[in-house]
């Protein structure tokens, strides 16, 4: 399936009952088709069957459709590429596109967190003033934790000390991703859980409105899995 092709299937699946939905849901409706998820992963899957041995192919598509502008294509395209083909200098202008929480995860989530790269990016986005470039460090702290991926406790580290930096970020999708990111690396394992009920402990220390609700809202799911004994990724 060509770029053309696969973006008249796109519009052929919008749906302004679901559009309505996805902006209750605070997803940027600007240039939105409305499509569910489950049906971007439908369309994605026979292209992916298609171009299975033609990764430069999927690159090259999934380029075409991230420069189209359109939401779901956008989420298509992280769907499609293929990681290591994927630059540092690509990850920078991407991130630099985004416009909405549900895309900004995605990218990280389905293809940023499997580059070489994603642990230097994570680090160097935290400092970006952008909103959504701010989101995704975090979201790619959180995605960088969430598999059971052979990633040493060390590489971590440096997360905890960004984590803390930003708990005064008072942009709601700043603080839900530093939120998340402190959340998912305490659940990786005993080692991590504690480190990440000590600093959640640090920033509830801190006389700031967010940093005080990330620290509340991550004890309230780490302290549990301290008391039962254990935590998985996941």
């Amino acid at each position: 399936m060509d770029y053309e092709e696969t973006i008249e299937e796109l519009r052929s699946l919008a749906s302004p009952e679901w559009l309505a939905g996805m902006a209750r849901f605070g997803i940027n409706p600007s240039n939105t088709l409305g499509i569910s998820v489950t049906k971007l992963q439908e369309v994605a899957k026979p292209i992916r069957k298609e171009l299975r041995l033609q990764p430069e192919q999927r690159h090259a598509l999934a380029a075409q459709l991230w420069a189209s502008g359109i939401h779901e294509a956008r989420q298509l395209a992280t769907m499609l590429d293929v990681p290591a083909l994927v630059t540092p200098q690509q990850m920078d202008a991407w991130v630099a596109d985004l416009d909405s929480w549900d895309v900004c995860d995605g990218v990280c989530m389905d293809l940023f967190d499997d580059t070489p790269y994603a642990f230097d990016k994570a680090k160097e986005w935290a400092a970006r003033e952008e909103e959504f470039v701010r989101r995704a460090a975090f979201a790619l702290m959180a995605a960088l934790a969430f598999r059971a991926k052979p990633h040493p406790d060390a590489a971590y580290e440096p997360f905890f000390a960004l984590i803390k930096m930003h708990s005064t970020d008072d942009r709601n999708f700043v603080k839900k991703a530093v939120n998340w990111a402190l959340r998912q690396i305490g659940k990786r394992n005993g080692h991590l859980l504690l480190r990440a009920i000590d600093v959640a402990r640090e920033i509830e220390q801190i006389d700031s409105r967010p940093a005080r609700w990330i620290a509340k809202d991550a004890l309230r799911e780490l302290l549990p899995r301290l008391n039962s004994g254990g935590s998985t990724p996941g």
